[in-house]
């Protein structure tokens, strides 16, 4: 176990590493629209941060449309449109605050709701696989947020206090599965559920990382 003053920053992955959430709406507002279906910010945003079946959208959308796609088309164009969307680049302040952490040798971690085999294939993409000590995803505990079994497991894989770890988390079932492991949180909201969801309780509620420093993460533990 570090000593006592260690203190290790664990970071969610969609929507605070990757923007990936904004091109997860559009790819489906855009597929929705085509079979003559609003998909509105609001309801996209009661499935951020959280695991959903991979039919929900679909079905929801059939139950809508009056002419609904087959499931395996459904997969196709969003998967094609979310490729068209998406920017593969960290978001704003995330390669400076990482670079820091690593040049302070302070443990990093990423505990994510995504799956493990769509989370290590866009680390790589971004180039940040070799930034982070460890990295845990739905696939590897048995409840996912907002339960804290993540941020538990990052915290015993990197052999930290979990009260000394502090939590980048961009979605308020996240938020709520930092707080149950007993962490400190960071809340930096996506644009799409800023409004939407419940960040009450967060320690710092900031706009992007790019207003984060080693020193004022360390303050906070």
């Amino acid at each position: 176990m570090p000593p006592s003053d260690a203190f290790a920053v664990i970071f969610d992955f969609d929507g605070t590493i990757l923007d990936s959430e904004t091109a997860e709406f559009e790819s489906h507002r855009r597929f929705f629209a085509e079979h003559g279906v609003e998909l509105t910010e609001e309801e996209w945003c009661t499935g951020i941060g959280i695991v959903l079946p991979p039919t929900h959208w679909w079905e929801w959308l059939c139950s809508r449309s009056a002419a609904p796609p087959d499931y395996a088309r459904f997969r196709e164009a969003t998967r094609a449109y979310f490729n068209e969307h998406v920017r593969m680049e960290p978001m704003a302040g995330i390669g400076t605050l990482l670079s820091a952490l690593v040049a302070g040798n302070v443990p990093r971690a990423v505990a994510s709701a995504a799956s493990s085999d769509w989370v290590t294939r866009a680390l790589t993409a971004l180039g940040l696989a070799a930034s982070f000590d460890a990295v845990v995803t739905r696939n590897d505990v048995v409840r996912p947020k907002p339960a804290p079994d993540v941020y538990l497991e990052a915290a015993r894989r990197l052999r930290t206090d979990p009260a000394h770890c502090v939590t980048l988390e961009d979605s308020g079932p996240g938020l709520a599965a930092a707080r149950a492991a007993g962490m400190r949180t960071v809340a930096i909201p996506h644009r799409l559920n800023r409004r939407t969801h419940d960040f009450d309780g967060a320690d710092l509620f900031l706009s992007s990382a790019a207003e984060l420093t080693l020193e004022r993460l360390r303050a906070l533990v």
